[in-house]
């Protein structure tokens, strides 16, 4: 491209250009397409972005592993000859051989696409240069009336002193296999999630959270049993902590100082799970006037149009709606439907959004906690629950619990939030993710035949 790169001959034009090649960029990219739109994606890095490469797939694979070894072990309990610990046999190199080889397929099966659907793929970082246009590192230029943001998010170190002797999320899944002892700091999500994964894969875990509790999205009593059993996984919570400093012991070893001055020391691994910032340090948002908040969230309405005309942004890197992949792709569906097929209303509908913990067991919600019910609906609430030992751990004389908790109100009993802890939480959801969005009320639950005998009858029989 010899000719001035602002020259219109010198352009690329596009009826779309997408900047991030992640589950919310390719949505876009895919549904622009369907509607005969001209598309391009730029992409540096591999496609799928987070959630494929270093997020929700690899995430559940792990899962996956995890689950197989505590059910392994109960097994070796219930009568199946296996050794009595029933930790024998694990090879983690070769189940990541096998976890990347899926993950490989997943590239392979956007390839096809991309290519089926006539997308313009660009293996680099691109940038916004005024109204309508994106550079490349390259300087080709890209023009279009379109333009979405969704370059996603990166997870952060905390800034103290040593932190870069601590691992990030993105660090965990290059582990080959299960350090003796790790200190996960953080209390979300992520923390719970590969908290659980060391602990069943062979790891003793330490989780230091800086408040009084896990999870604060999710509902108290459900966090208190999840904490219960964890404790009795044999993981150690360390309510309160305060992270002062990271320091390399005489042996190697990791060191941990709180600011009360403690020390926590002898681990071989720290994890950092202490949030996640999105990537708009370099997108060129001061080119079309975009001003991203503290937390470098790029604004966005209803519609996930920006401040700037033309340029919108789905995903992580606007922190509308939940940061759930489903979320993302929604938003992206939706946009490219308002835009391109006809549908004016096109929206993302950001109430009720279902979501998982893969905790072991899972924590799998929907709706209003108890405490945001009683703040929305005040004492016109009513709370149903069952606390049971499933099938299984009552056979392997497992402490484990599952609670199952429904909130609802008014005389109708109107269904408005489903809480549940348990073996294959995650799973249950889902349907009765549908009842609630379309009105469900405990009497519509209580007049389904409960399928039996299953943890999800549950849902249906409390009273």
């Amino acid at each position: 491209m010899s000719a001035d790169r602002h020259d219109d001959a010198a352009l690329l034009h596009f009826d779309l250009i997408v900047i991030g090649g992640g589950s919310g960029g390719l949505a876009a990219a895919f549904r622009a397409a369907e509607y005969g739109q001209r598309v391009a994606v730029l992409e540096p890095q591999l496609l799928g972005g987070t959630c494929v490469n270093v997020g929700c797939v690899p995430k559940k694979a792990m899962w996956l592993a995890a689950d197989l070894g505590q059910r392994i072990r109960q097994a070796a309990q219930l009568g199946f000859d296996l050794p009595a610990d029933g930790r024998g046999g694990f090879d983690w190199p070769k189940f990541i051989t096998d976890r990347q080889r899926y993950i490989h397929g997943i590239h392979e099966s956007y390839r096809k696409r991309l290519d089926r659907d006539g997308i313009l793929v660009l293996p680099s970082r691109g940038r916004l240069a005024g109204q309508d246009r994106v550079e490349c590192e390259d300087g080709t230029c890209l023009t279009a009336p379109h333009i979405v943001l969704a370059a996603g998010s990166h997870p952060v170190r905390p800034d103290v002193p040593g932190a870069e002797l601590g691992a990030i999320s993105d660090d965990f899944f290059r582990w080959c296999d299960a350090p003796p002892r790790v200190a996960i700091i953080g209390g979300g999500y992520i923390a719970i999630e590969l908290g659980g994964v060391l602990q069943a894969l062979g790891s003793q875990v330490d989780i230091c959270v800086r408040e009084q509790r896990l999870l604060r999205q999710a509902d108290a009593e459900l966090v208190t049993q999840l904490q219960e059993n964890y404790c009795q996984q044999g993981i150690d919570l360390v309510f309160g902590y305060g992270l002062k400093a990271l320091h390399r012991e005489a042996d190697g070893r990791l060191q941990l100082e709180a600011v009360d001055g403690s020390l926590r020391s002898g681990y071989d691994a720290v994890l950092f799970a202490t949030g996640r910032r999105p990537n708009t340090g370099d997108l060129g948002l001061d080119s079309v006037g975009i001003t991203p908040d503290a937390g470098g969230n790029i604004p966005v309405d209803a519609w996930q149009a920006t401040p700037a005309p033309g340029v919108y942004a789905v995903g992580d890197i606007c922190g509308c709606g939940p940061t759930l992949t489903p979320v993302a792709i929604a938003a992206a569906r939706r946009l490219c439907d308002r835009l391109f097929g006809g549908k004016p209303d096109a929206k993302l509908d950001a109430d009720n959004v279902p979501s998982v913990v893969f905790s072991h067991p899972p924590l799998a919600m929907v709706g209003l906690t108890e405490a945001q019910a009683r703040e929305v609906h005040g004492d016109d609430v009513h709370v149903y629950r069952s606390n049971f030992r499933p099938m299984r751990e009552a056979l392997a004389e497992s402490t484990q619990r599952s609670l199952f908790k429904l909130i609802c109100v008014g005389d109708e009993r109107r269904v408005v939030g489903i809480h549940l802890l348990g073996d294959a939480a995650d799973e249950i959801l889902q349907g009765f993710a549908v009842a609630l969005k379309m009105g469900a009320t405990l009497d519509d639950l209580h007049d389904t035949v409960a399928i039996h005998p299953t943890s999800a009858e549950e849902v249906v029989l409390m009273r």
